[in-house]
């Protein structure tokens, strides 16, 4: 039993798929973990026992299917995204991967075609070309800066079917400015998908995305649990669009795609917003931490407002990796040369880190 008997290259496997990896980062037992931009930051007691109360609820119907709507957990999410969005405008699935999945289900496909601007988030690639769709890497700048004037140019010479903009942008931690949303939409008959998972870690005055909604029925505006509300484990993400669009959504999603529990552990979760967002304030001091002392260090931390640090002048990535990994520390060498990215945990995480660099030997 288990014995492998065939190669992958073996099965009849669509031919789009072939040479294709899947996603995944290094998966290793070591003190402190900051390599797949989680909050480590536990959920606070107070608000883990009214979600496990939820949940215990929900149990006692977990013979019967949940509600195919998942209408509470949608009416959250629109009075915590504001903006005047009611629950007719969001969508959620089991993270925000799959969130994105069902709009490349919906609007992309064979003989269509999506954009990114490279570096940018792993998952756009390999969701695009499972779906069958084509993608295309588009540029950035080379401090990884996406303006509107070069972001309209490259849609307007690719034509794509569907446009990713990360804001701000995975796995460099780049702003990206409300006027490159609403050149792209104007340049574009296609969808235009704005993957804000990492918004509540941008300075506060910053404004979302969200607010360009009215009048753009083809903007969608994705958001996840995962990170600001410590919800990784849970799976949960979210999208705010029109209802038309939202309604497409419903052609391509599993029956009853989201279970009860995991219905009720969010809903939960977001009664408590306020508590649960507290701690990114202490995440983004961390940060703030990490890109001073990496810099004295001297190497180069690229402008985030994110949970995580981009950082330059690494001479030999894997090597200072490995450095780290044996000392204890796991971070993720995200196939930029040159560079390496660090998640923003807590305190004591952050000097782990920091300590473990400085014995790797500074730049300086």
């Amino acid at each position: 039993m288990g014995r492998v008997t065939v190669r992958l290259d073996d099965l009849p496997l669509r031919d789009d798929l072939r040479g294709m990896t899947p996603y995944g980062a290094p998966q290793a037992a070591l003190p402190v973990a900051l390599n797949v931009n989680e909050n480590t930051h536990p959920v606070p007691p107070e608000v883990a026992d009214d979600i496990l109360d939820a949940v215990a609820r929900a149990l006692r119907d977990v013979n019967r299917y949940p509600d195919r709507e998942f209408t509470a957990l949608r009416e959250s999410f629109a009075a915590y995204l504001g903006h005047g969005l009611t629950r007719e405008q969001i969508w959620a699935a089991n993270g925000s991967n799959e969130v994105l999945q069902h709009i490349l289900q919906a609007f992309g496909g064979p003989g269509r075609s999506a954009v990114g601007f490279a570096p940018t988030y792993s998952m756009y690639p390999i969701l695009t070309r499972a779906t069958g769709a084509r993608w295309i890497a588009g540029e950035r700048a080379h401090d990884f800066s996406l303006s509107a004037e070069a972001a309209a140019a490259q849609v307007r010479e690719h034509r794509p079917d569907i446009v990713f903009l990360c804001a701000p942008n995975n796995p460099t931690g780049t702003p990206l400015r409300l006027d490159v949303i609403e050149a792209v939409y104007a340049e574009t008959d296609g969808i235009v998908i704005v993957d804000e998972a990492y918004q509540e870690f941008a300075p506060r005055d910053e404004p979302s995305a969200v607010s360009l909604l009215p009048g753009r029925p083809r903007l969608v505006v994705s958001r996840t649990m995962s990170k600001a509300f410590a919800f990784a484990g849970a799976r949960v993400g979210y999208l705010a669009a029109d209802p038309a669009l939202v309604d497409a959504l419903r052609l391509v999603r599993l029956p009853y795609h989201l279970s009860a529990l995991t219905q009720a552990a969010a809903t939960a979760a977001l009664v408590h917003a306020e508590t649960m967002l507290s701690m990114v304030d202490e995440i983004v001091a961390q940060r703030d931490r990490i890109s001073a002392t990496v810099a004295a260090l001297g190497y180069t931390a690229h402008e985030s407002w994110t949970n995580f640090v981009l950082f330059g002048g690494v001479d030999d990535p894997a090597a200072t990796w490995k450095a780290l990994y044996d000392r204890g520390v796991l971070i993720r060498d995200v196939g930029i040369a040159h560079h390496l990215r660090v998640t923003a945990g807590t305190d004591d995480e952050t000097t782990a880190f920091l300590d473990a660099l400085a014995s790797v030997g500074s730049r300086s």
